[in-house]
């Protein structure tokens, strides 16, 4: 699935983003939330595979008004990473995020419902977004700022999925548990994958679990299939 740019547009300018559509040029709206790293290889490796699942997939780029991107090719993408993510102001990158399912939501190409689905960093901004705007579908991989934001709980009425790594030092067990109660409902479904940590989808070697990696896009797909269908 070929890779098109396109703009997002906001009061104060306008928001590059990526777009990528399914072989049959229609479907289903995927909005693609980043991860700290941007809008990275692996997050447009993602965005082909949703895409080539039938989806409409559109990927912002959140750090779009600091200037500045993650040089994937240096040593200190992390400490890069850490440094863009700590200037965003929250409320204005989830409104960032409501523009651009917006956005996507009024493409011609899309029909039959929008979802958004993040991973870390995007996984939070996605639950945001799904509880002050209406979305068909919420897939949040570890989303690293669900424990602050756990008071939007009762606001998020779409069918959700969330995805959790037992062995994860940012999200421990215990605030994962916190997360199920707050969350939880006859629309949520939570994953535990044994043994993994943050990120365990990302495929870089530090991070990557294969086994967690290969079950959650598993559940992913089916997920979708069933919460937000191809026809």
């Amino acid at each position: 699935m070929a890779e098109a740019t396109t703009t997002v547009p906001l009061a104060d300018g306008g928001m590059p983003a990526h777009l990528w559509l399914p072989p049959s040029g229609r479907g289903p709206g995927l909005l693609l939330l980043q991860e700290i790293f941007g809008v990275s290889t692996y997050i447009r490796d993602r965005a082909r595979d949703l895409a080539a699942l039938g989806y409409v997939v559109l990927a912002p780029e959140l750090y779009w008004r600091l200037a500045a991107t993650v040089d994937e090719s240096r040593d200190d993408v992390l400490e890069q990473a850490m440094a863009l993510v700590a200037q965003l102001d929250w409320e204005q990158t989830v409104g960032d995020a409501v523009a651009a399912l917006d956005t996507l939501r009024a493409r011609p190409e899309v029909e039959g419902g929008v979802g958004v689905v993040g991973f870390c960093f995007g996984g939070g901004v996605a639950f945001n977004v799904a509880a002050v705007a209406e979305v068909d579908a919420l897939v949040a991989y570890y989303g690293s700022a669900l424990p602050q934001l756990l008071g939007l709980a009762g606001r998020v009425r779409a069918p959700s999925l969330h995805h959790f790594g037992t062995a994860d030092d940012y999200l421990p067990p215990e605030t994962v548990e916190a997360i199920r109660a707050a969350v939880s409902g006859p629309e949520v479904e939570l994953h535990l994958h044994e043994g993994a940590g943050h990120a365990f989808d990302n495929p870089s070697p530090e991070f990557v679990h294969e086994r967690a990696r290969a079950e959650a896009w598993e559940q992913t797909v089916d997920f979708l299939a069933r919460r937000l269908p191809v026809r």
